[in-house]
């Protein structure tokens, strides 16, 4: 047994003496270790306290078990305990940033359930790709991740793989524009990322980061989200928006990208005024706030709250710009109040007509009206500047397969998931189901083709033309985004014709060993009939 001595203390926080604390007895990899907290301590910091007791990382996964082998959830209520009853953690999972591990082994470790997810795509990828068939197997495989997932959101004693979703109402009184509210941090996880992104906003930045950020080939993965949320001040910071606009540096944190590095790829600070960065910036930050989930067909087909309240235009931008200027509208979050009247007048007009852009169903009136100015474009023009702007946000909307497949495909698996719960509610409520977003109909490569060739090609070479330097930086990856999904696409089709043959020649085989007399229904049936009459007793 372990003497107190032997025990190497943790602490949360700075402890006042008088503080009523729990000290938790544990093991690591063998080694002793005393964690010490308040009884009142957040949960998550009993959870940074364990985390850096086994000097474990950010992702890494960790494990609890008490002294019978059971696995307990590391939160505040843990039962006090002494050396002779210690607990043991584990780090089940490494950290998939870590050195020298490395991307590639944490995903073939399977460190999460996402990455089981990647690992199980690759593979059945590469298998399409060369052998031109799926094999049964690889269908069983992906039932039971997904079957694996449902379990770890729905069983509570799982709670410690941090995948468990809380279904109950709660006492919160949910937002009149949600017809249907998807999972969402908490109030005490957003806080949490805001105190940790306060503490870290006054470090400064490496060059490299910086560079790095301004490229297309920017990977949002590696960063957690209050490393996000100081990029986003490192981009303000370095288009001079603080200094130009007099923008208070705690102002700017209490109202925290693509459209950040189009912004230096076209050089467009020297053609057009801060006051138009400053708009597309800000308006590429807000031109999602508070998406439900369910596109603008949805709201308007199920008669929601945000279509009723937008007479059915465009229900879901129309929404994303009064959630970004009703967080403005606080002074403290308002980054533009040492504008002047005339400045923020332009801004927000700005920032309504770029969100309002993003509605794809407008994308055909922008970019044909933009074709018709290109010949003469103009940057000292008014309104040529605004159709450019309302297309560079377009671009930055859904530039995604501009970016490397690492970065780009965990988005598009993201986005073909809540398209396929999108036709499940349809087709549950009985609305028309969007095409597009029909799991029954629709595969990762056939939705990519469709939407790169008609789309986002035409759409970029467009601007392209105006800038040339971004041919090389988002034309030639979608190119090659378009060749490799065409790829999977004719692999998908030869499998599944080889899968028709199979079925065909089985089928056939079955039909060469049925007895002759089930091969003829009605025969057999005639036979059957004599069979029954011969036995009828005689009618008296």
């Amino acid at each position: 047994m372990w003497s107190h001595s032997k025990f190497r203390t943790v602490r949360a926080v700075a402890l006042k003496t008088d503080m009523a604390t729990k000290i938790i007895y544990f093991t690591v990899n063998g080694r002793p270790e005393q964690a010490e907290f308040p009884v009142d301590c957040p949960a998550q910091d009993v959870k940074d306290l364990f985390r850096s007791a086994a000097e474990a990382g950010p992702h890494d996964i960790l494990k609890l078990y008490n002294p019978k082998g059971n696995i307990i959830n590391i939160s505040p209520r843990l039962e006090p305990n002494s050396p002779n009853s210690c607990y043991k953690l584990e780090v089940v999972a490494a950290d998939c940033n870590s050195e020298p591990l490395g991307v590639e082994l944490a995903v073939a470790l399977g460190f999460d359930l996402s990455s089981m997810e990647k690992r199980l795509q690759g593979l059945e990828k590469k298998i399409l790709i060369e052998a031109g068939e799926t094999p049964a197997v690889v269908y069983e495989m992906k039932r039971q991740v997904e079957s694996f997932r449902e379990k770890l959101e729905s069983v509570e004693h799982l709670s410690w793989l941090g995948l468990f979703k809380e279904l109950s109402e709660g006492t919160q009184k949910p937002s009149p524009f949600y017809h249907k509210r998807t999972l969402r941090k908490t109030r005490e996880e957003c806080e949490h990322v805001r105190e940790k992104f306060l503490q870290m906003s006054s470090l400064e930045v490496s060059e490299e980061v910086r560079q790095y950020l301004k490229t297309p080939t920017f990977d949002n993965w590696q960063w957690e989200d209050a490393e996000i949320m100081v990029l986003l001040q490192v981009m303000y910071t370095d288009l001079d928006f603080i200094a130009t606009f007099n923008i208070e540096p705690e102002v700017l944190h209490q109202f925290l990208y693509e459209m950040y590095g189009l912004i230096w790829l076209t050089d467009l600070k020297s053609k057009i005024d801060s006051i138009d960065l400053l708009t597309m910036l800000t308006s590429a930050a807000c031109h999602d706030l508070d998406h439900t989930g369910y596109n603008n067909a949805y709201q308007i087909n199920a008669r929601t709250e945000l279509a009723l309240r937008y007479n059915d235009i465009s229900p879901l931008e129309n929404h994303h710009c009064a959630v970004a200027f009703e967080i403005l509208e606080k002074n403290e979050n308002n980054i533009f109040r040492n504008l002047t009247t005339e400045q923020y007048k332009r801004i927000r007009e700005g920032i309504i007509k770029c969100i309002l852009a993003t509605d794809m169903t407008r994308h055909n009136e922008i970019l044909n009206k933009f074709k018709s100015i290109l010949p003469v474009f103009d940057f000292s023009n008014k309104d040529h500047r605004d159709v450019l702007m309302m297309i560079m946000i377009k671009v930055s909307d859904i530039s995604n397969e501009a970016r490397p497949m690492d970065v780009a495909e965990p988005w598009l698996d993201c986005l073909l998931q809540e398209f396929y719960n999108q036709s499940d509610m349809e087709k549950l409520e009985g609305l028309p189901v969007t095409p597009f977003m029909d799991r029954d109909k629709v595969t990762k490569p056939s939705s990519q083709t469709g939407f790169i060739g008609f789309v986002l090609l035409p759409l970029f070479i467009e601007l392209a033309n105006l800038f040339p330097c971004l041919e090389q930086h988002i034309i030639d990856p979608v190119r090659k985004a378009l060749d490799y999904y065409t790829e999977m696409e004719k692999a998908l089709e030869r499998e599944k014709l080889i899968r028709a043959q199979s079925d065909k020649a089985a089928a056939a085989k079955n039909k060469d060993t049925t007895p002759q007399n089930l091969q003829n229904p009605q025969k057999t049936a005639d036979s059957l009939s004599e069979a029954g009459n011969a036995l009828k007793p005689p009618t008296l």
